[in-house]
Formats: structure tokens, sequence, C-alpha cells
């Protein structure tokens, strides 16, 4: 996708060996064009699927899922990454954050996903995989058929993407990093 790349090339900073950060235009402020594009790139690369429901997790998910939903006029559901007071019946399962070195639990409510649910989970990145193996075992949980997964920027040097893989996932990158090298990102 050429304008994700332009904005990956001028506006990312590279941090340390691992870190790309993209909050001028993806996962703080929001360029809302890219999310439209975004939208509509996800829409013509899972076009034939029969999706009921766009799956994420907040918070950087929201934004990029919330276009997708709207292009396959679906429900967006996100994984809370904290049970509110008043969610009582839900599906719960541990997340690593490879960006923060932390795990936590995340939880989507019963009420919103089941077993006649098919489904997109949407991501800002893929390092490790994490944040989507959690959604892929609440949906599990839920009986829900994961048709895929769209992801807005793919680390390649690291392996979520074979770890989805490995679960049959089709998994769709709209830019892969093949790594970092001198404090600039290569595509």
């Amino acid at each position: 996708m050429k304008l994700l790349k332009e904005l990956i090339l001028s506006e990312g900073k590279v941090i340390g060996d691992s870190i790309l950060k993209v909050d001028g235009f993806l996962n703080h402020q929001i360029d809302a064009n890219l999310m439209y594009e975004i939208g509509k790139e996800f829409k013509r690369r899972f076009k034939d699927l029969d999706i009921t429901k766009i799956i994420t997790i907040e918070a950087s998910g929201i934004a990029i899922a919330t276009m997708v939903a709207y292009e396959f006029g679906v429900p967006l559901v996100f994984a809370k990454k904290a049970k509110p007071s008043t969610m009582n019946n839900f599906y719960c399962s541990k997340v690593m954050s490879y960006t923060k070195n932390k795990e936590y639990d995340i939880c989507m409510s019963k009420e919103y996903i089941n077993k006649n649910d098919r489904v997109l989970i949407v991501d800002d990145f893929l390092a490790m995989g994490g944040a989507v193996v959690g959604l892929y075992d609440i949906m599990e949980q839920a009986g829900a058929e994961v048709l895929g997964v769209g992801i807005v920027i793919e680390k390649g040097f690291q392996t979520g993407a074979e770890t989805l893989k490995g679960k049959g996932l089709k998994v769709e990158s709209l830019a892969i990093i093949k790594g970092f090298q001198d404090g600039k990102v290569i595509l």
C-alpha cells in the first residue's frame, strides 16, 4: 500500500533495533485518509469471505478496524484490556505485549460474539503475534470462525506471521518491514 509505505518512510521513527514509532499517523494521532484507504484495501483483500464481524484489541486497533467494519458493513467488536464493571459474562485470554514487555488479560463480552460469527481480526502491528493469538483464543472460546487476519504493519523479521500461519490463518499485511538499519526502515 503506497500511501502507508510513504508515511512509514517519511514519518516513522526507529527506536533501538526493533521498535517503529508511527504515532504521528497510525496509533496516537490518526490520519483519517490513511484509515479510509486501509479500510478499502482490507475489503479488497478479503472481499470473497463471508465476514460477519471485525475483531480487534483496544486501543490502537480501533480506528483501523472501524474503517474495515464500515467497508464490510458489519459490526466491530474490540477486546478490552481491563474488565469493566458493566461486563459480567465474558471471554478472557492472556496477551503478552511485545512493546510493553508485559502480560495482561483481554476480555470480550459474550453478548457480542458467538458460534455463528465468521470474523476478520485486524490490528496495527504484528511482531510476535501475542495480541492476535489472544484474540484467536477468544474466538475459539466463543466457537466463532476466524477467516483471516489483517495487519497494517508487519515486522517480517520477527516470528508473528509464522505463528499465525502455523494456526492455518490467512494473514494479509499492508506493509512488511524487513528490518532496521542505521535508524532507517527497510521495507
